[in-house]
C-alpha cells in the first residue's frame, strides 16, 4: 500500500496543479482539486505507514482545503455558470435581446468573419456609468501567455457569434495594432 501511495501522491499533485494552473474553467478547476483531494490522501497514507506524524497532519488539513476547493469549482461556481447558461439559452429563444455572462468573455476565443481564430480575450473593460462594455483585450502569439501581445480592441468592432467574438480583420492586421503593456491599460 505505501508503495502505492508513494508513487500516486506526487503524480497525482503535479496533475492537480497544472490542471488548477491552467484556468480553464470552474468545472477543470474543480477536477484538479479532486486530484489534490486523491494526493492528500496518498501523502496520509504514506506518513501514516512510515510513522510520519507531520506529513499525516498536514495532509489533513491540506484534505479539508481541496474539499473546500472541490466545492468552491464543482458546487458553487459550477452551478452560477450553469444558471448564466441557462439565462443565455433562454434569451436566445426568447424575443429580446440576447444575454451573455460577463464571465464568458474571459478567455474567449477572437475570431475573424470566417471563423479563423485570430486570437483570445483576456478581459474586458466596462463603462461604470452606463454599464456598457467599452473594449476588449485581446492577445495574440506567445503560448500560454508566454511572448504574447496585447491589442485593444473597441467593441463596436466585436460580433458575438458560435460561441467567440467576431471581427472583421485577420490575425496580421490585430497584430499590427498598437501593443498595449500588461500592466498599462487604456483608460478610456
Amino acid at each position: 500500500m505505501e508503495d502505492v501511495a508513494r508513487l500516486v501522491a506526487p503524480i497525482a499533485i503535479t496533475v492537480a496543479a497544472l490542471v488548477t494552473a491552467s484556468n480553464l474553467g470552474a468545472r477543470i478547476t474543480g477536477i484538479g482539486f479532486v486530484i489534490f483531494t486523491i494526493g492528500s490522501v496518498a501523502w496520509f497514507i504514506v506518513g501514516l505507514t512510515t510513522g510520519q506524524g507531520g506529513l499525516m497532519w498536514q495532509n489533513v488539513v491540506l484534505f479539508f482545503i481541496n474539499i473546500f476547493g472541490v466545492w468552491r469549482w464543482l458546487g458553487r461556481r459550477a452551478a452560477m455558470e450553469k444558471g448564466g447558461e441557462d439565462a443565455q439559452r433562454q434569451s436566445e429563444e426568447g424575443a429580446g435581446q440576447g444575454l451573455v455572462p460577463l464571465s464568458k468573455f474571459v478567455g474567449m476565443e477572437l475570431c475573424n468573419t470566417d471563423g479563423t481564430k485570430v486570437g483570445g480575450i483576456v478581459d474586458a473593460m466596462l463603462g461604470e456609468r452606463d454599464g456598457r462594455l467599452v473594449y476588449a483585450l485581446a492577445s495574440t502569439g506567445g503560448v500560454a501567455g508566454a511572448g504574447e501581445s496585447l491589442h485593444r480592441v473597441d467593441w463596436r468592432e466585436l460580433r458575438l457569434a458560435d460561441g467567440s467574438l467576431r471581427l472583421g480583420e485577420s490575425a496580421a492586421a490585430l497584430g499590427t495594432r498598437p501593443a498595449v503593456e500588461r500592466d498599462h491599460w487604456p483608460s478610456a
